[in-house]
């Protein structure tokens, strides 16, 4: 009988979340549409389980145009509408308009910093804070960090980006490295 695989808590929840846990979460990104998409489905996700975004994932893909925010910032009230159809998505209108807002802010946050990733990064300069939980219950919401950056995100136009969802993308992108020490993934 092989080992069994210690992964953090929550991903034990069902397949998807472990498969999200051991191949995404917690490794850095620097693929620009990759952080994009991933800043919208965090905000898409709150007041929400993951666990839903990941069940949904494929379809909000497909509905949102792969998160292209040039496509994205174009998207006026017939695409809203069509897309508070879709139950394939999180039908919330005011997500649904956040994520066009946020296609908007991203091209203002470029032309200020070149890129999203070279925005993001810079906060960490460009190393991963690495985390020495051991238990998920000392894990936080939120941090000073993720206050300033949700509060320069916002400067910029972008909605859903409050401090907690904030961490929660600097976990999924890897900017922070909160896998417990004794998880398999820690890397």
């Amino acid at each position: 009988m092989p080992d069994e695989i210690i992964r953090c808590d929550w991903a034990n929840a069902n397949l998807l979340t472990q498969q999200y846990h051991d191949h995404k979460w917690g490794i850095p990104v620097h693929n620009e549409r990759e952080l994009f998409k991933m800043l919208i489905l965090e905000g898409q996700q709150a007041g929400l389980s993951w666990s839903t975004i990941l069940k949904k994932m494929d379809t909000l893909c497909a509905a949102f145009d792969d998160f292209d925010p040039r496509i994205l910032a174009g998207y006026g009230d017939a695409k809203v509408e069509q897309l508070l159809q879709d139950p394939g998505i999180i039908r919330n209108r005011l997500k649904i308009n956040a994520a066009i807002q946020n296609a908007k802010a991203y091209f203002k946050l470029c032309e200020h910093h070149g890129s999203l990733d070279a925005f993001i990064w810079a906060y960490v300069d460009g190393k991963p804070i690495i985390n020495e939980w051991s238990e998920m219950k000392q894990i936080p919401a939120r941090t000073g960090l993720s206050d300033t950056i949700s509060q320069d995100l916002q400067k910029y136009g972008f909605k859903f980006v409050g401090s907690t969802i904030a961490y929660a993308f600097m976990q999924s992108v890897g900017l922070v490295n909160d896998h417990l020490l004794s998880c398999h993934f820690r890397r």
